[in-house]
Parts: C-alpha cells; sequence; structure tokens
C-alpha cells in the first residue's frame, strides 16, 4: 500500500498578445516548493478606493512556464504514473483549468507537428515499449474512450459512432456493486496488441468528439472525455493476475458565461460543463475535511467514474492550465485555489492482485465433484452390471494419463462405482507384471551390453598393457639386434682368419726352386703386395672390432632411442628397402666365396700335382734339350709323346715355348687362380726350359 497525496503541477500558456498587464513570477528554489506569485494591477479608473489584493501565491510540486515542450511534460508528470501503472498501481492524470487555456493540448496533444504529442500517445508509446522488453510475464491491453456530454456518457469507440446521431447511441450507464465498485454498462473494451492499434483507437475516438467554436476558444472541447488503458499481468504458470488501470482525463473548461455572452445550445453546454465541475469542487472539499462521513460522488457521473482516482486506491496527479492574461487573471487564481485544495487529498494506491477466475471455477467444480461422490459413497448405490466397452477405454484412459502426470496433487478420479475402482487395481496390476518382465529383459540385455562394453570401460587398463607390450616388443627385437650383431661379428671374425690363413697359404712357394737367387727374388717382389695385403686386413679387422665395441659399449637407453629414431625416420621404409637389399646381395657375395674358395682349392690342388710331374719328368731327362749349334735328339717318353710333339729343332722349340701362353695356362690352371701366382708359374716354367 502507498499513501500520498494528489500531485500538482501547473503549466503556464504562451500568451496570444504580446507585453500583457498581467505579471507573474515563478521562484524554483532547491531547498523550497517551487511557488507561483501572480500580481494583479489595481484598476483606478472608476475613481474608487480599491482595498482587493494585489498578489497571489501558489505552492506546486514544479511549475512549467511557457517555454516547456511536451517531451519536458511527459518525463516529469506522466511517465512516473505510467511505470506504477506497470507495477500492479491504478493511475490518474486528469488537466483542469479555464477554456482554451491548454488543457486539450497537453493531455492528447496538437495535430501540426509531431513534437507536440501529448500524454496519451506518449503514455501507448511508453508502455508498449516496456512490454516488449519485459518477456517474464504475459501482458493483455485493452482500450476504452468514454465522453460524458451534458451528464450522459457515450462510447467514443463505438462502430456506429460516425453513422449515427449522438441521441441514436446507447447511453453508458454507471452501475455499483455492493462493495461499492462502479462498472460502466455499454462500454466496449478494445484490446490493442501493438501500440500501432492503440493509436488507431485514440484517433477514432479524438474524431467522435463533440467540439463547438465559442468567443473564448475556436474549438473547444464541449464534454469530458476518459480515456482509459486496461493493464492486466500474468507470469507462466502462476494463478496470480495483477490488473491496473491508467485514467487520462481531460476535462471540459469552466467559462463565465456573463463574459463568453453564449447562449441557445452553447448555454445549455456550458451550463452542464459548470454543474459538473462544481460537483468535483464539491467532492475535493468533502474529502479535504477530515470529520465528513458523506462524500458526493453519486451528484455526477464524472465523480462517479473517478471515484478510485478521488480519495481511492489510485495514484492521481493534477496538472493545473493557467492562461496568465489580463482577462483571465480571475479564472488563473480560481484554478490555482482549486488546485490547492485537491493538494490535501491522500489517496491510499493497494498493489491489484486476484486469483485468475477461471481456476477459482475450476476449483469449484473439483469441489462440487467430491462432495457429489462422497454421497454417493454413503448412500451405497450398489450395480451388478459390466461395464461396457466405451467405459472400459474411458478408465484405461484416465488411469494413462494419470501415471503420465507428473503433479504429485493429482487424483484418479472414477467415482464411488467400485466396479471401475476394481478394474482399475486391475488394470495398474496388469501393468506392474508387463513392467517387472519389461525390466527382467531389460536387465539381461544390459548385462550382455555392460559385457560387451567393459572392455571400452577399461580402455586406460588396455593403453597401459599395450604400452608394456610394446615396450616388450622393444626389449626383444634390441636383444635379438644384439644377437645378430654378435653373430656377424663372429662371422666376420670367422671369415678374416680364413682369408688370413688362405692368404698365409697361398704365400708360401708350392715348390722348391732350384736356383736360390729366383727364389729370393720373387719374395723380394711379392713383399709388397703382401704387405699391402695384411694392411687391408688389418683395417678391416680394426674396423670391426671397433664397430662390435662400439655395439657393446651402447647402453640400452641408446639403443632403445636408436631404434625409436630409425623407426620414425622419415625415410625408415626406404632404409629397411635398401637393408633387405643389402642383406640379399649379402648371401650372394656369400655364396660366391665359398665357390671361389672351392675352386681355389681345386686349383692349387692341380696345380701342385701338374708341377710336381713336370719336375719329375725334368729330372729324369726323359725331355731332350737344343742346343746351341741347331742338333736335335730324339728321346721317348710316354708322357711326352702323349701330350706334345717331339722337338728336334730350334723352331720346335720356340713353339713349344707359345704353347705355354696365358690362354693354356688358363685352361690348364683353371679360371680363378690369382694373377700374381699364374705368372710366377709362367716364368718358371719358360726358365725350366730354357735350361
Amino acid at each position: 500500500m502507498v499513501k500520498q497525496t494528489i500531485q500538482i503541477f501547473a503549466r503556464v500558456k504562451p500568451p496570444v498578445r504580446k507585453h500583457q498587464q498581467g505579471i507573474y513570477s515563478v521562484d524554483e528554489d532547491e531547498k523550497l516548493i517551487p511557488s507561483l506569485e501572480i500580481i494583479l494591477p489595481r484598476d483606478l479608473a472608476d475613481g474608487f478606493v480599491n482595498n482587493k489584493r494585489e498578489s497571489y501565491k501558489f505552492k506546486f510540486q514544479r511549475i512549467f512556464d511557457q517555454d516547456a515542450n511536451q517531451e519536458t511534460i511527459f518525463e516529469n508528470i506522466a511517465k512516473p504514473v505510467a511505470g506504477s501503472v506497470l507495477a500492479g498501481y491504478n493511475g490518474t492524470i486528469f488537466a483542469y483549468g479555464q477554456t482554451g487555456s491548454g488543457k486539450t493540448f497537453t493531455i492528447t496533444g496538437g495535430a501540426e507537428r509531431y513534437s507536440d504529442r501529448g500524454i496519451i500517445p506518449r503514455t501507448l508509446s511508453y508502455i508498449f515499449e516496456q512490454l516488449q522488453k519485459d518477456s517474464s510475464k504475459i501482458y493483455t491491453t485493452h482500450i476504452s474512450y468514454l465522453e460524458i456530454y451534458n451528464e450522459c456518457g457515450y462510447d467514443l469507440l463505438d462502430p456506429r459512432h460516425e453513422a449515427s446521431s449522438l441521441e441514436d447511441l446507447p447511453k453508458v450507464t454507471v452501475l455499483e456493486d455492493p462493495d461499492q465498485n462502479i462498472h460502466l454498462k455499454n462500454l466496449t473494451l478494445h484490446q490493442a496488441t501493438t501500440e500501432e492499434e492503440a493509436l488507431n483507437l485514440l484517433f477514432l475516438g479524438d474524431t467522435n468528439r463533440m467540439i463547438a467554436e465559442t468567443p473564448m476558444n475556436q474549438a473547444s472541447t464541449r464534454s469530458h472525455c476518459i480515456f482509459t488503458i486496461h493493464l492486466s499481468s500474468k507470469e507462466p504458470g502462476s494463478a496470480t493476475v495483477r490488473h491496473a488501470k491508467l485514467h487520462l482525463v481531460d476535462l471540459a473548461g469552466s467559462e463565465r458565461v456573463a463574459k463568453t455572452g453564449v447562449g441557445g445550445h452553447l448555454l445549455t453546454e456550458a451550463k452542464y460543463i459548470n454543474l459538473s465541475l462544481h460537483y468535483l469542487e464539491q467532492v475535493i472539499i468533502a474529502l479535504s475535511e477530515k470529520h465528513r462521513s458523506h462524500i458526493p460522488y453519486r451528484n455526477s457521473m464524472m465523480t462517479s467514474v473517478l471515484r478510485d482516482s478521488l480519495g481511492g486506491n489510485c495514484m492521481t496527479t493534477m496538472i493545473a492550465t493557467l492562461s496568465l492574461e489580463k482577462r483571465n487573471l480571475d479564472e488563473s487564481i480560481s484554478t490555482c485555489r482549486f488546485a490547492q485544495r485537491v493538494a490535501l487529498i491522500k489517496n491510499e494506491a493497494v498493489l491489484n492482485e486476484e486469483i485468475d477466475p477461471r481456476l477459482v471455477i475450476k476449483r469449484l467444480q473439483k469441489e462440487i465433484q467430491e462432495l457429489k461422490d462422497e454421497l454417493a459413497m454413503v448412500t451405497g448405490e450398489q450395480r451388478t452390471e459390466a461395464l461396457t466397452e466405451a467405459e472400459l477405454l474411458q478408465l484405461e484412459k484416465l488411469i494413462t494419463s494419470f501415471l503420465e502426470d507428473q503433479d504429485p496433487e493429482s487424483r484418479l478420479e472414477v467415482g464411488t462405482d467400485m466396479r471401475k475402482v476394481h478394474h482399475c487395481f486391475h488394470h495398474l496390476k496388469k501393468l506392474l507384471n508387463d513392467k517387472k518382465i519389461l525390466e527382467n529383459n531389460t536387465v539381461s540385455s544390459e548385462s550382455k551390453d555392460q559385457d560387451c562394453r567393459e572392455p571400452l570401460k577399461e580402455e586406460e587398463y588396455r593403453k597401459l598393457r599395450d604400452i608394456l607390450k610394446q615396450r616388450d616388443n622393444e626389449i626383444n627385437i634390441l636383444v635379438n639386434m644384439l644377437k645378430k650383431e654378435k653373430k656377424k661379428a663372429q662371422e666376420a671374425l670367422h671369415l678374416a682368419g680364413m682369408d688370413r690363413r688362405e692368404f698365409r697359404h697361398s704365400q708360401s712357394p708350392p715348390f722348391r726352386l732350384g736356383n736360390p737367387e729366383e727364389g729370393q727374388r720373387m719374395r723380394l717382389s711379392s713383399a709388397p703386395s703382401q704387405a699391402q695385403d695384411f694392411s687391408i686386413l688389418g683395417k678391416r679387422s680394426s674396423l670391426l672390432h671397433k664397430k662390435i665395441g662400439m655395439r657393446e659399449e651402447m647402453s640400452l637407453g641408446r639403443q632403445e632411442a636408436f631404434e625409436i629414431f630409425k623407426r620414425d625416420h622419415a625415410d625408415s621404409v626406404t632404409i629397411d628397402d635398401n637393408k633387405q637389399i643389402l642383406k640379399q646381395r649379402f648371401s650372394e657375395a656369400k655364396a660366391l666365396g665359398e665357390s671361389i674358395n672351392e675352386a681355389r682349392s681345386k686349383i692349387g690342388y692341380h696345380d701342385r700335382r701338374g708341377f710336381k710331374e713336370g719336375l719329375g719328368l725334368l729330372r729324369d731327362g726323359d725331355m731332350s734339350i737344343m742346343c746351341r749349334d741347331g742338333g736335335q735328339q730324339h728321346d721317348k717318353h710316354p708322357l711326352r709323346d702323349s701330350t706334345q710333339p717331339r722337338w728336334t729343332t730350334k723352331r720346335n722349340v720356340e713353339a713349344r715355348r707359345l704353347q705355354f701362353s696365358p690362354a693354356f695356362l688358363h685352361s690348364f690352371l683353371g679360371s680363378a687362380v690369382p694373377a700374381y701366382f699364374v705368372f710366377s708359374c709362367f716364368y718358371l716354367v719358360v726358365q725350366n726350359f730354357n735350361i
């Protein structure tokens, strides 16, 4: 609950004529309440003594001088009231003043410029802008436009308003309930979902208002108009609804008939306007008195409609429009006095919350049905006939909806018929058994799935096992490599030893020569080649020993790092291929070496045998030797006869020499004899034949 007095503001209309004698001053001290002082000069033309007051001072919440624009008026007066309406409080803004002082311009606005919009269109724009920003609530907006003309109410938004005369339209009547709440009959509410729809309704109502030309105002509104915005809000899922309404009132201007000099129909309108304003002032005076028990709201239709706005559940604001010209000073002073009386009224604004009527209706219907069921159970009505198929289907639907409902307070409403109760229990039992069977099947399938998914759950353990297995494989590979390297080293050492033994054997003379000088000469000539071969073998053996030593000295960590480096190297595949090719070439070379060694052994055997036979022939003297004088001698020998013809001349000796050519020696000794060995044998044979 918010308790506060009616807020009053003053707005001064710019004068039509310049250099008026009426003088006023505005005192806006920040420490004090703003005040308006009106100075009324004495009229001494009649020659009488004039003791009237010359100065009148009135206090307002704020005073807007002639240079105040429409935006300033809205921000300081209407915007706070619109904010309270969005919060759930009722609000009212009404303008009061004499005719032609600017009430309609302040409330509705001017039609010439967009910046001249009044409080009503600006309030609509502000409200719909706030509704779009707030998405936490559901808002509903309705618009109504009431016109009070000659104490009769009319709906300005009635679609027949333009087609018929004012007297032919249905009149809006005021009804009051026992709680003294006012209800307006025949007043339509139009829903507006957007700002454009609300402004269209405003323009429609303004075109239907009663306007006439008077001596004081060319377009004087001859009726009181109340533009009402009904706003309701509700949070999703909540049963509480907030209702609020905002009355924007444009009162007709009070005027002195003696000053205006109107008559006829305008005079009748002026009388009703002044009478309704008089009743409004009576209500204001009654509310300002503390011990007043009766408030005359029912005297006029306008006070009845604005009952909540005056001393009730509402936040009310009044705008006093002043025309401070010399001819209008008396009416301006009267308006200020009325505003001072209005400022004494206190309103008690309450947050308008209520339960949604539709929910209340549902709750009451549910209670009625429960009472009927209890009554039927108490009376004990028994039924023996079987339930129909339609009833059974209906019960099954009710059971299904009951089981699917997430509300813990929901009930299964089947009435007091015991047949339906028993059927519901049997159906629930069936559903429970089916669910157990399904759960058992599901559990068995889940166990199978779990067995299948256990390897997936033990992914980390598998990773660790894979890593350990990989390390074991790497260790085995390293061990195998070490064994292979040791085996290769042993084979290389064995081959080196064999080469060394064969080299020594080949270097030893196959036979002893008769001439020691020639043997010494051969040893001296073969010494450099022997030294060179021994140096090559020494280098190979030293490199082999170094390689084996490096392999043996390399630690396991270095070997593992080296293996990883070889495996991850970009050219590892090419290197492996080259290694396979080298292994194949090595095996081929090894086979060729074995065949060479076998041929070498055969050559040595035939070499030794041939030379032994040749030496035997030479020693026995079976071969004849040519003399220097050309004589010849005929000797007989079976081997000589079988292998070569008898040579008796020097020419035959030369031919025999030619038979010991390299081709003959190659066919005799074999294709794999070393060159130095062939030439040495050839040299010895020739020397023997020369002898």
